[in-house]
């Protein structure tokens, strides 16, 4: 459930939209207040940072185990 105002959002929407922003691109109004209550807080930044450390480690991940010169 969104907050009434516009562009503020809970961290538990920030957290949602960080986990959605990686499968689909939000909307500019989604985008605008996820900027703005990461400028804002200081725990989802971090949250934010760790969801981008584990989509490069998958990145990683999946590089090396589709190696085709890797027999196993």
């Amino acid at each position: 459930m969104m907050s009434s105002y516009p562009f503020k959002r809970t961290c538990k929407e920030v957290s949602a939209l960080l986990i959605a922003r990686e499968d689909r691109e939000l909307p500019l109004q989604e985008r605008v207040a996820l900027r703005l209550h990461l400028a804002m807080c200081q725990a989802c930044p971090r949250f934010e940072r760790q969801v981008l450390t584990m989509r490069n480690a998958m990145k990683q991940w999946r590089q090396y185990t589709s190696d085709p010169g890797d027999e196993r």
